[in-house]
This record gives structure tokens, C-alpha cells and sequence, in this order.
């Protein structure tokens, strides 16, 4: 049995996980720990939790933070301001063709790290001379895409609320064109991307249920028995587990239905029971709403 804690080094970023080594700890104190990059100011995201099967070897926390480690974390982030606009005026005198996105000190101040993006490879060599000779400790510069930038920078979403990479994810998810369209999604790219012009995370959020729903559903033109007789699919939603059917009536003109899945049979497939089996309940609320 390993006691290990989760420590976040970012507002919304990925989660480490670390030894306690003993200490009393829980979710929200602030640790002083040892990383790849130096020894960092983190936040306990995960209490401690007692885990069976960990065989990866963790560092040690280093001591819990106290008020001197968060003023001198406040200096770092003014010391983070100056050193972007420094970082800015440099690159244009060199003309170099990047854009500088984020500074990053370490806690102990052993290392500045520098996030920009760039259409291709940049020769930064003689960038980061500048920079240490400017700041006289380690410097880092590091390439990054343009989901990390929007993440960064943050800003509101097609939807009109704050990016969800900057808001609450800790790291993406893959996210692919056939997620549009099994929820039916127009697959116009202004449609269907963020912030960042690739697809919208939140694609992935209902994936599963589309996917499930998928299996349940009759495909348009099948033949299905309803309550009233057989008829023709002409549409589903898979949100309202509605079926529209086309039914013949007795003089030969058609006419539009819409049935409960539960309420139909489909050839070749079991009846279904709809909502019970359905691995993601809907929200009533959104349920009104749709039905309006």
C-alpha cells in the first residue's frame, strides 16, 4: 500500500502525483516540491489516497508551503511580466518570426521558460543568448500548438462561455471530424471549431451517448412497427429518443409521426427499453426544453 497526493503547478493544468513523505496534507494546501523542470510551488489538487499497485517511484514533497513561499511566488509573477516584455523586444530585434505567448519562472528562479508559437522551426539560438545575458540564469524556449495557446490565453468559446482548456481541463482529449457527425453537427469548419481553429473539445463530452444512441436508433428508410402499424423512418433524434416515421394511411397519401424509441420495434434488433438503458441520463431541464 503507497500513499500518494495529486499536485496541480497551474490554475487549470495536469496533475502530478507525488509522495507525501509523511507530511499531514489535503486538498488546497500549497507544497514546495522537486520537478524535471527545478523545485516548484504547487497546489494539492488530490488528498492523500492510499493506492495497491503503484510501482512508479515518486519524489518526495519537499515541505508544505508556507506565507514567505507565496510572497515568493507573487515575485516571480512580477518578475514573469517584465521578463515577457523583455522577451517581446528581443525577438523583434532579431526579427524573428515567433510570438511569444507565456513566461514561466521556476520557484527557486533557476530556470525561465519561454512559450511562443511559430508557423515552422525557428532558429532561436542567438535569442536565447540575449536572454541569458539579460537574466543571468537558465533559459528555456519551448514551441508550442495552437490548442496549448488558447489554453494560455484563455478567452470565450463559440458558445459564449469561457474556453473549456482554460477554464477546467486539465489535458485534452482526441477529438475527431466523425464525433460531428455522429451528432448530426453541420461540418462547416466555423461551425465546429474553437478558439483555436481545430475542433471544439466539447465534441468529445457527448461522444458516448451519440455512439450508444447510434446502435439503438433505426437508420432512416427502415422499416419499424409502431403502435399504429408499419411505417417508414424519416428522422431520429437522439437526445429525445424520438423516432419520425412516414406512415401510409388508407388513401394513399402519407403523413408524418413521431414515436418514443421505446414505443417501436425494429426489425433484426430487440425492443428497447430507451432511457433505462441509456448510460447517460439527460437533465430533465433539457429534456422540457427540447420537447418544446
Amino acid at each position: 500500500m503507497k500513499t500518494i497526493i495529486g499536485v496541480r503547478f497551474a490554475e487549470v493544468g495536469k496533475v502530478y502525483y507525488f509522495d507525501p513523505g509523511g507530511l499531514e496534507l489535503q486538498s488546497g494546501d500549497h507544497v514546495i516540491v522537486e520537478t524535471a523542470r527545478g523545485v516548484e510551488y504547487g497546489e494539492v489538487a488530490l488528498g492523500p489516497k492510499n493506492v495497491e499497485k503503484f510501482n512508479k517511484q515518486l519524489k518526495k514533497v519537499i515541505r508544505k508551503a508556507d506565507e514567505k513561499d507565496s510572497k515568493t511566488l507573487e515575485k516571480n509573477k512580477q518578475k514573469e511580466k517584465d521578463a515577457f516584455v523583455t522577451g517581446e523586444d528581443k525577438i523583434l530585434k532579431r526579427n524573428l518570426p515567433m510570438k511569444l505567448i507565456d513566461v514561466e519562472y521556476t520557484f527557486d528562479g533557476g530556470k525561465i521558460i519561454f512559450y511562443f508559437t511559430a508557423e515552422g522551426r525557428v532558429d532561436f539560438r542567438e535569442l536565447v543568448k540575449d536572454l541569458a545575458a539579460v537574466f543571468k540564469t537558465r533559459i528555456e524556449l519551448r514551441q508550442i500548438g495552437v490548442r496549448d495557446e488558447a489554453k494560455k490565453i484563455g478567452g470565450l468559446g463559440p458558445c459564449g462561455r469561457p474556453a473549456c482548456c482554460a477554464a477546467f481541463m486539465g489535458d485534452f482529449q482526441p477529438v475527431s471530424i466523425k464525433m460531428a457527425k455522429e451528432q448530426n453537427l453541420s461540418l462547416s469548419p466555423t461551425k465546429i471549431s474553437g478558439l483555436c481553429g481545430r475542433l471544439m473539445c466539447c465534441l468529445n463530452y457527448e461522444h458516448e451517448y451519440y455512439h450508444d444512441m447510434r446502435k439503438k436508433l433505426p437508420r432512416n428508410g427502415v422499416k419499424v412497427k409502431t403502435p399504429d402499424g408499419e411505417a417508414e423512418v424519416a428522422d431520429t433524434n437522439a437526445l429525445t429518443q424520438k423516432v419520425k416515421v412516414r406512415a401510409e394511411l388508407p388513401d394513399g397519401s402519407y403523413e408524418m409521426r413521431t414515436y418514443l424509441l421505446s414505443e417501436i420495434k425494429i426489425p433484426g434488433k430487440k425492443a428497447v427499453a430507451a432511457a433505462e438503458e441509456v448510460a447517460i441520463e439527460i437533465d430533465d431541464e433539457i429534456k422540457s426544453i427540447l420537447d418544446e
